[in-house]
């Protein structure tokens, strides 16, 4: 495996991802990333689907971050500004053709625009990296239903105390779901039954 530089996920959680990833490569599904920024961790995906049927999906804004809500303040947090970590989607395809990687499936939307027909019907593997409550939120809602069984969601700053959003959005979630969750660095990992 190529060692790609991810400057927003530690190695121990890139490594993690990457184990995940491979295990989900058994099941029937695409894998499918809700934040993708730069396409650092779409990169690390990307070649671990290459030569397999499963196609890999991308969804951005691609207008850096969304206004901030209630559930998204915290001290540590409190200057993220909108439009923060912007990045087009000319960029993200130009990564993957510098790499030598085909072009993913690339939509450009804010995830609450997103409707159940811009996902693949089976997903095997979610990466969801929204940094904010109602992008997590809406991120869970557009994947949970096109989860396979044995398939895996794994949320990004979860445990990061600048983004309370996140936790916020993924326990909300949770409730009432009999779903294993387990924690890796910033990363939570819900395994789907």
């Amino acid at each position: 495996m190529t060692a790609w530089k991810n400057d927003q996920v530690s190695e121990v959680e890139t490594s993690k991802i990457i184990e995940l990833a491979r295990e989900a490569l058994k099941l029937e599904g695409d894998f499918v990333e809700l934040g993708c920024y730069k396409g650092d961790t779409s990169l690390l995906l990307a070649e671990v689907v290459k030569n397999t049927p499963h196609r890999l999906w991308l969804y951005d804004s691609f207008e850096g971050l969304p206004e901030k809500t209630n559930s998204d303040f915290s001290e540590i947090g409190k200057d993220f500004q909108k439009g923060e970590l912007l990045v087009t989607k000319r960029e993200v395809k130009e990564r993957f053709l510098r790499a030598g990687f085909k072009v993913p499936v690339i939509k450009k939307a804010w995830f609450s625009e997103l409707t159940s027909e811009d996902l693949p019907s089976k997903i095997a593997f979610a990466f969801l990296d929204g940094d904010f409550y109602e992008s997590i939120r809406d991120s869970l809602k557009l994947v949970e239903d096109k989860m396979v069984p044995g398939g895996v969601v794994i949320v990004h700053d979860y445990t990061n105390e600048a983004l309370p959003g996140v936790a916020k959005a993924v326990d909300e979630w949770m409730r009432g779901r009999n779903l294993t969750l387990k924690k890796q660095g910033s990363l939570v990992i819900i395994e789907v039954k």
